[in-house]
């Protein structure tokens, strides 16, 4: 099936956000309120569930911040009312994105579904049409900082690049579903049915000497992975395993730190541009070249607010964000509670962007260092254990602490009653992937009603290293 493209509604887009990097901050406001009105007008007319939330309001005088607040649960429980398809139904959404041989197949040949992880607790599922993946194709393809702009106009057809994306394979996930339509684009496209080689993905549950060996194979000019991955891949290069030069690698889904970036850019000789995004919608924020995190405001809304959702000033770091999303027309998320804490900076930015500038306290969970069978320690990634857990033992709500170089302890917040069998199901999946990444001796235990504890950014820690 072919993937999902509409050729007009892109080259329409890209000319729109092109435009709009010459924008003054009031033309920019004036974009985001009209498309603010036309989302609200469909969303009323369309969908039932917003029908009874905007019921009386007029979507051109009314503001936005007088609009209820949207929660990930409440949407999810009501989702055959809240789409604005009848033809969308949850249960065949669930039982579609169960089978991963279907990985980034279009749904009813017309829509891109993918799931969150459920970091927050409840996963997701969220569907795209061919005009909210334009939006995103134009974000990506035309604001994404180039750090050497050059080698782009020394080869405009890309046929010396290859891009690897490292992360979770084995589901429908954001990141590995838009990777994977990109690349049945560039085979359609370009009439060439190798260049689909020139974007690969890796399975980031493999132990690390197995991928750091497809790493060498693939030798990728741009990697797309998250810090905790990258930091681990800086440690390999630097002891001597990794032989890669990328000339740039692209991170986000964590919380880059100042000492990642400097010690990921030291050791694979190239600079480090973050991103902020979610499934909600992919391209948030980009960096540019003064490493400032610019939100692409003409397509999204975000609002930093305090615990009762009210405003705070920039400057201020937010309690949660929520998030309206202006392309999206067929799942309709507005004022949508994302749970990460943000800050909105004062003024613009040196680089001359009319885009706001953020900054974004994200997930942080940590990397374990465990004791290997052959005396080297063994790291294993959040983002490996997260999907062990969630895709093989069905947990998306528990903590992980580590004890000791062997030892790691699961918890639950269940009472003890009913914590038993996913406390089972947990500790034999979490062994299972220790072992296969040469952990020595490796020992799960299991802890009923521990709540889980929240970090920074207001999502809960899931998984915690040795002090």
């Amino acid at each position: 099936m072919p993937p999902i493209f509409d050729p007009l509604r892109a080259g329409a887009v890209a000319l729109d956000v092109l435009a709009a990097a010459g924008d003054t901050p009031a033309r920019l406001a004036a974009r985001q309120a009209s498309r603010l009105a036309a989302l609200l007008a469909h969303a009323r007319q369309a969908s039932p569930l917003m029908r009874e939330q905007l019921a009386g309001i007029d979507p051109t005088r009314t503001p936005l911040t007088a609009l209820p607040v949207n929660r990930r649960d409440a949407l999810m429980a009501q989702f055959d009312r809240w789409v604005t398809d009848p033809a969308l139904r949850l249960a065949d959404l669930r039982a579609f994105i169960a089978d991963p041989t279907r990985i980034a197949e279009p749904w009813l040949g017309r829509y891109q579904v993918w799931e969150s992880s459920g970091s927050s607790g409840q996963p997701g599922v969220f569907v795209q049409d061919a005009a909210t993946l334009a939006v995103y194709d134009a974000l990506e393809a035309l604001r994404r900082c180039e750090p050497q702009a050059w080698r782009r106009w020394l080869d405009p057809a890309q046929a010396g690049e290859r891009l690897v994306f490292l992360g979770a394979t084995g589901g429908h996930f954001a990141s590995l579903v838009s990777l994977l339509r990109l690349q049945s684009l560039l085979r359609l496209q370009s009439l060439q049915p190798w260049r689909g080689g020139a974007l690969a993905c890796v399975s980031i549950l493999q132990p690390t000497a197995a991928l750091v060996a497809e790493l060498n194979t693939l030798r990728p000019s741009q990697l797309a992975t998250y810090p905790t991955a990258a930091a681990l891949l800086a440690d390999e290069a630097a002891a001597g395993r990794l032989r890669i030069r990328p000339r740039c690698v692209w991170t986000g889904g964590e919380t880059l730190s100042a000492a990642q970036r400097a010690h990921i850019t030291q050791q694979l000789g190239c600079p480090v541009r973050d991103s902020y995004g979610a499934s909600e919608f992919l391209p948030i924020a980009w960096e540019c070249a003064h490493g400032a995190l610019h939100v692409n405001a003409d397509w999204v809304i975000l609002e930093a607010v305090d615990e009762a959702h009210r405003p705070v000033p920039p400057g201020t770091p937010s309690a949660t964000t929520l998030l309206t999303h202006l392309a999206n027309r067929v799942q309709p998320l507005i004022r949508y509670e994302l749970g990460d804490r943000i800050t909105l900076a004062p003024g613009r930015c040196a680089c001359g962007s009319p885009l706001p500038v953020v900054q974004v306290q994200g997930r942080h969970d940590d990397r374990l260092r465990m004791a290997g069978a052959d005396g080297r320690p063994v790291s294993l990634l959040p983002l490996a254990l997260s999907t062990v857990l969630e895709e093989e033992a069905g947990l998306y709500d528990f903590s992980l602490a580590q004890r000791d170089r062997h030892t790691l302890v699961l918890q639950l917040p269940l009472p003890a009653s009913e914590a038993a069998a996913p406390l089972a199901r947990g500790c034999q999946v979490l062994t299972a992937f220790a072992l296969r990444q040469g952990v020595d001796r490796p020992r799960v235990l299991g802890e009923a009603g521990v709540p889980a504890a929240h970090g920074r950014s207001g999502k809960a820690r899931r998984i915690t290293a040795l002090a």
